[in-house]
């Protein structure tokens, strides 16, 4: 009945039935208890079921289902703006409310491409993204990712943007090292810019961690070149902080890792701690101001019926209080040091299996030695180890070859040592290719 995302349908497992949930444990039909390593898909922030998420929502859906937000508006939807905005140190004006990743990402686009139109500059109509990127799965999200598994048969149907190499710090793509390096990774943006800025509308970036694309860092510093090449030349800086932001990275959001100020962002997620679905477009003030006139052309016409609707709203604001009510960031930085441990563990374990660890913030990676078989999303053995972790009641989804966990902040010690007991069990089943 149910046609699952990301499944091949002819070579799948079952899916799981799960049916409750509580802090960072699913539960399936039989009762088996699983660790939630991946904070189901990166939301789960706080754990499942928090009690004061869970009040929130029920309170709104006693007194406010939903009003349309176009020509309209109620308190859930006013209070989470103003939050957003201090959540965000004040560094936007505007926040246009959607439902998810994408749409946010979308909108993020349309409104970079309608700044320019507003002004009369019809030329810019080039964004430039990044290899390793993933924004989504709608048209326009497709066509700022980078070249994959999700996009490849839909290339037909996506716009032209201009692709430069992902600046991984771990995998440079210029041959450096951090503590070494200039940003030289961006010298080719920048050489293109000073010839193209005219025609480019926007740099679009995951700040520190790309994610679908396999987890690949970059330090600060690339988003604070990024910001100064990018207003050097009259050209937007517009982040995906989807993944990272509300605390991911150790940072309310990745981008005040740099002292920066972006454009625009673009947020989902742990927005409602996965409560609901909701999502923002946080927009700066001095491009809020080209929309405003009484031209007609000159507005936003961008909706969706489910925008800032009040149970999502009280929900955001749930998860906000519940952050700062309970020191996630602080949480973040104490699993941000059982994981290097972790990690380090079994980098020492399995010198020949595991190489490029990683950790920042709540997300800790390991990538798996393929030998000569081609990395990526749909690595022969992820299927298996997604399995043998399952067995031993802990829920983890590789990207290809790379391992990583994303659980909730507030994740035990206890659990978090269970999931990498279940990683390095899995690791002795692995065989290295030939």
């Amino acid at each position: 009945m149910i046609w699952h995302p990301y499944t091949i349908q002819l070579d799948s497992d079952p899916p799981l039935k799960i049916v409750s949930a509580k802090e960072e444990f699913l539960f399936d039909e039989n009762g088996k208890e699983y660790i939630d390593g991946i904070s189901s898909w990166w939301v789960s922030i706080h754990g499942h079921n928090h009690p004061k998420m869970v009040a929130a929502v029920q309170e709104q859906a006693n007194q406010l289902d939903h009003v349309l937000l176009a020509g309209f508006t109620h308190p859930p939807a006013l209070e989470l703006a103003h939050e957003l905005l201090e959540f965000a140190g004040w560094n936007f004006h505007k926040v246009v409310y959607s439902d998810n990743g994408s749409t946010a990402l979308e909108i993020m686009l349309k409104i970079a491409l309608q700044f320019f139109r507003n002004q009369g500059m019809e030329k810019k109509k080039v964004f430039v993204t990044f290899s390793g990127s993933y924004h989504g799965d709608t048209i326009g999200a497709m066509s700022v990712g980078g070249d994959s598994v999700f996009n490849r048969v839909f290339q037909s149907l996506l716009f032209p943007t201009r692709h430069f190499p992902s600046p991984a710090c771990h995998d440079c793509p210029v041959g450096k090292v951090p503590h070494s390096c200039t940003e030289d990774c961006l010298d080719e943006l920048e050489a293109y810019l000073s010839g193209h800025s005219e025609e480019v509308v926007g740099v679009l970036l995951e700040p520190l961690i790309a994610g679908v694309g396999g987890m690949l860092f970059h330090k600060p510093a690339v988003l604070s070149r990024l910001r100064e090449i990018t207003k050097r030349y009259g050209v937007l800086l517009l982040l995906d902080e989807v993944f990272t932001g509300f605390g991911r990275t150790g940072y309310n959001f990745a981008f005040q890792s740099a002292g920066i100020q972006p454009d625009m962002i673009a947020l989902a997620k742990g927005l409602t701690a996965g409560a609901l679905p909701l999502a923002a477009t946080l927009v700066r003030e001095e491009i809020y101001r080209e929309f405003v006139s009484a031209d007609p052309l000159k507005a936003f016409f961008h909706g969706h019926t489910m925008t800032g609707y009040p149970g999502g709203c009280a929900a955001a604001l749930a998860s906000l209080r519940i952050f700062k009510e309970e020191n996630r960031l602080g949480d973040v930085k104490i699993l941000e040091s059982y994981m290097e441990e972790g990690w380090a563990k079994l980098r020492s374990e399995f010198p020949d299996k595991i190489k490029n660890v990683r950790v920042l913030g709540a997300v800790g990676v390991g990538e798996l030695f393929t030998g000569k078989e081609e990395p990526g999303y749909i690595s022969s053995f992820a299927r298996e180890f997604k399995r043998l972790c399952l067995d031993r009641g802990v829920i983890l989804r590789p990207l290809g070859n790379v391992i990583y966990i994303t659980p909730p902040y507030n994740i035990s010690k206890a659990s978090l040592q269970k999931i990498f007991q279940a990683i390095r069990e899995a690791l002795a089943y692995y065989k290295v290719p030939d």
